[in-house]
């Protein structure tokens, strides 16, 4: 189990590089459905199903509208790939900043810490993460609302910064 978690935080990271280091919109929407499959493989090893569940459906769902709608309006005939040499080199210096990163803290990393939600309860009635999605409704309904409201206004962020001078999807006719 710690070498599948180990490769699942692994693969996270080299997603997060993939997204970070290309300019390009369809090659960063690929990196970042690596990214969140990466991060469901981590919560489900945690003992979070369910919220692997939403992050896959709630994330690449609404995230993946506005890449999409970004990727159609700024179409370039022939996008920055990660074997390029800027992108590349990029690719290089963002790995070696995290390998630095961690090397710092290597020594604090134990595997003893990487103990699931089920089994701190040993005889709890609730999941570890049915409680937090219980509380997440009734005390942070306000919250949710906000989120969907700031995720509407990025939507039409993104829009209005991919417009350009007179074409997009507001254009007048």
């Amino acid at each position: 189990m710690t070498s599948f978690m180990s490769f699942l935080l692994s693969g996270l990271v080299l997603g997060l590089v993939a997204v970070a280091s290309n300019p390009s919109p369809y090659f960063a929407a690929l990196g970042l459905v690596v990214v969140a499959g990466m991060g469901c493989g981590i919560l489900v090893g945690y003992g979070g199903p369910f919220l692997s569940l939403v992050l896959f459906l709630i994330y690449l769902g609404g995230m993946l509208v506005v890449f999409a709608y970004s990727a159609a309006l700024a179409a370039e005939p022939y996008p920055e790939t990660w074997g390029s040499r800027p992108v590349l080199a990029y690719m290089i210096m963002y790995v070696c900043g995290a390998a630095m990163f961690s090397s710092i803290f290597w020594g604090d990393w134990y595997e003893f810490s990487w103990v699931p939600a089920d089994d701190l309860g040993a005889f709890s009635v609730f999941r570890g993460d049915i409680g937090g999605v219980a509380l997440m409704y009734s005390s942070g309904g306000g919250m949710l609302i906000i989120s969907a409201w700031v995720l509407l206004l990025t939507l039409f962020v993104v829009l209005e910064l991919t417009r350009g001078l007179g074409r997009g999807t507001l254009r007048a006719v």
